[in-house]
């Protein structure tokens, strides 16, 4: 049986390079920011995002709201854009969006 010898060098190491520390923010508030959610095209689904949402945020004029069902017509997306003032306020709509039971999905 041949034996076998640890190699001469060493092996580089498999870890990522770690990420240099930015002071710069991903997001500048305040900013026009997009938020999409997901449900069942209940006829309702519409406005209730609007609703949650509008506990956080002036209420989005007509022109920043739109809806698309999916082929079927058992799901429907809703998008609002939105004045976002801070991350702490997106935050807190992410929170209610997706606490809520008839909302499957935000982005």
């Amino acid at each position: 049986m041949a034996e076998s010898k640890p190699p001469s060098k060493p092996l580089p190491s498999r870890a990522p390079a770690p990420r240099p520390e930015t002071s710069d923010p991903v997001f500048v508030f305040p900013c026009r920011f997009p938020l999409k959610a997901m449900g069942l095209a209940d006829g309702h689904f519409e406005a209730l995002v609007i609703e949650i949402v509008s506990r956080h945020a002036p209420r989005p004029a007509a022109a920043d709201v739109s809806a698309r069902s999916s082929s079927g017509g058992k799901w429907i997306s809703v998008t609002l854009n939105i004045q976002a003032e801070s991350r702490a306020q997106l935050d807190a709509i992410y929170c209610d969006l997706t606490a809520h039971e008839s909302i499957v999905w935000v982005i």
